[in-house]
């Protein structure tokens, strides 16, 4: 990926702040979302958003889920023959609203694509009923929702993952190795913290913590705290509450409430950096060196990753920026690159 950074936007906190808020997206999408609901083989739920080509105008909103409870796939997108289907897995309490969901959308759009936006649980506006939530190392999850997507979809199906979604993607495609082709033609990992450990390092200090960390727990928090009102004991509240990092907030629920040990051990076996040498499907990883939650010393190096693992490290970007033109500038070009290089990767 040849990406420079305009000279009116230098520095990787620049570059991941000011897309999020004011780059362009393309395709105005908010409102062009049809959303069905899925029951989990846990008796729970997830919301998946897919881009509505025949939805009315921008204002006349359509994110409505079916009747709680109810299962609302009926195989209502049976795209034409190979026409692509490309995957979105967003990042950290993302949705299909994030500026990076709504930028791939437009790509998607203009590609002539279907998009689909599967919701990690709790994340689609709604609280979702099991006693757990979703983490980085999810893979049971991901497999599961792209084998049901490749199950209701004739033609190519590619799949892209932001940063906590990206790292999931890549924990899939290592577990599932040779058989990963059966659900997944071509995946990319964008901005993903490959090493948890690092990445939560990198976080809790300095500006990253003032900034980046409160961000996340203002909304982390009480949706923790609303799970522990479903289901009472399920993790210490008080402590979560003082909790004053990620670090703490994953040891106290993350981990615990999915099965690990503690934060070290989420974060160690989570991680998908140690099994991209086990991919076997055609696969990027894309990380900027300038990414304020990634280090650039914890990316993984070429001898690391398999044969069909693309690295890109592009000098400047940010996390999930890479902004481009001139004021206010636009949020197109990574989406571009990552969804140009899987159709190729695809065919």
């Amino acid at each position: 990926m040849n990406y420079a950074a305009p000279l009116w936007l230098p520095g990787g906190n620049l570059q991941t702040i000011w897309p999020a808020l004011y780059a362009r997206r393309g395709l105005a999408v908010q409102a062009r979302y049809r959303r069905e609901r899925w029951t989990t083989p846990d008796g729970d739920f997830l919301d998946v958003d897919w881009l509505d080509e025949a939805a009315p105008a921008p204002g006349a909103a359509r994110l409505a889920p079916s009747p709680e409870g109810a299962d609302s796939s009926r195989g209502d997108h049976a795209f034409p023959p190979g026409r692509p289907l490309l995957v979105l897995f967003h990042g950290l309490e993302g949705s299909s609203r994030s500026h990076y969901a709504q930028a791939f959308a437009a790509f998607a759009h203009e590609r002539g694509l279907a998009y689909a936006v599967p919701h990690f649980r709790g994340c689609s506006g709604e609280l979702n009923r099991a006693p757990r939530a979703y983490h980085s190392g999810d893979h049971e999850e991901i497999g599961w929702i792209l084998n049901r997507l490749r199950a209701q979809h004739r033609g190519p199906l590619i799949a892209a993952g932001v940063s906590l979604g990206g790292n999931a993607l890549m924990r899939w495609a290592a577990e599932a190795g040779g058989e990963a082709g059966r659900s997944a033609d071509a995946v990319a990992a964008v901005c993903s913290p490959v090493d948890l450990a690092a990445g939560s390092v990198a976080i809790g200090r300095g500006f990253n913590r003032l900034i980046y960390t409160g961000m996340f727990l203002r909304s982390m928090k009480p949706k923790a705290m609303a799970k522990l009102k479903q289901h009472p004991g399920l993790f210490d509240g008080d402590r979560l509450m003082a909790a004053r990092d990620l670090y703490e907030f994953d040891d106290i629920f993350t981990a615990p409430v999915h099965g690990f040990r503690n934060a070290d051990d989420y974060y160690a076996r989570a991680s998908a950096k140690a099994h991209l040498a086990r991919i076997r499907i055609p696969a990027l990883v894309l990380n900027a060196l300038n990414d304020p939650f990634v280090p650039a010393g914890s990316l993984p190096a070429p001898h690391e990753v398999a044969p069909c693992v693309t690295l890109w490290h592009p000098r400047e970007g940010g996390h999930v920026g890479f902004p481009q033109g001139r004021i206010p500038g636009h949020a197109r070009t990574m989406p571009e690159a990552v969804g140009g290089w899987l159709l190729r990767a695809a065919r």
